[in-house]
């Protein structure tokens, strides 16, 4: 009965850690029109989490401070631990082309584009303010998710954000 118990809690632990859903994430997809955040394996989806963006999430990133999450495909280059906000990963924008797109209009096309969590120290108003578009350009989720996002995700995974 002892084992029987153990052996259930091992399980229980393994899937909220994503390994019984099958595979490793080798992908992430963002859909901005869904506000869904969705962890992929081979194509099929393993996780799926709402998120926010900043306050004026619709149309692709055009420079710093329009409040935008860039649309196209990156690299979540870095993961960071110790920032302003609970735990994040950096979304490799501005590529080349974006940043030849800030040039021709002669802008600074912004950066440190991330996936994170809250703010650090608020992280208890998560329910309230994952209804809200609040970031300055970021994907935002809950500290609980970013948790799972943080280990299940490596650095050099490709990330797809579609309008």
């Amino acid at each position: 009965m002892k084992y029987t118990i153990l052996i259930l809690a091992l399980i229980v632990s393994i899937s909220t850690l994503g390994f019984a859903v099958g595979g490793e994430v080798d992908s992430v997809l963002v859909d901005k029109s869904e506000k869904k955040i969705y962890l992929l394996s081979e194509g099929k989806q393993l996780k799926e989490y709402d998120v926010v963006f900043g306050e004026n999430p619709k149309g692709h990133k055009q420079q710093e401070g329009d409040e935008r999450t860039p649309e196209g495909k990156y690299i979540l280059d870095y993961k960071k631990a110790d920032s302003s906000f609970y735990k994040t990963i950096h979304i490799s924008y501005p590529n080349e082309e974006d940043k030849a797109r800030a040039r021709k209009i002669g802008v600074d096309p912004g950066g440190l584009i991330m996936i994170h969590g809250q703010k650090n120290g608020f992280g208890w108003l998560s329910w309230l303010m994952q209804w809200f578009n609040w970031t300055d350009g970021c994907i935002a989720v809950t500290n609980a998710e970013m948790d799972e996002i943080w280990q299940l995700v490596e650095v050099g995974t490709p990330i797809e954000i579609r309008p």
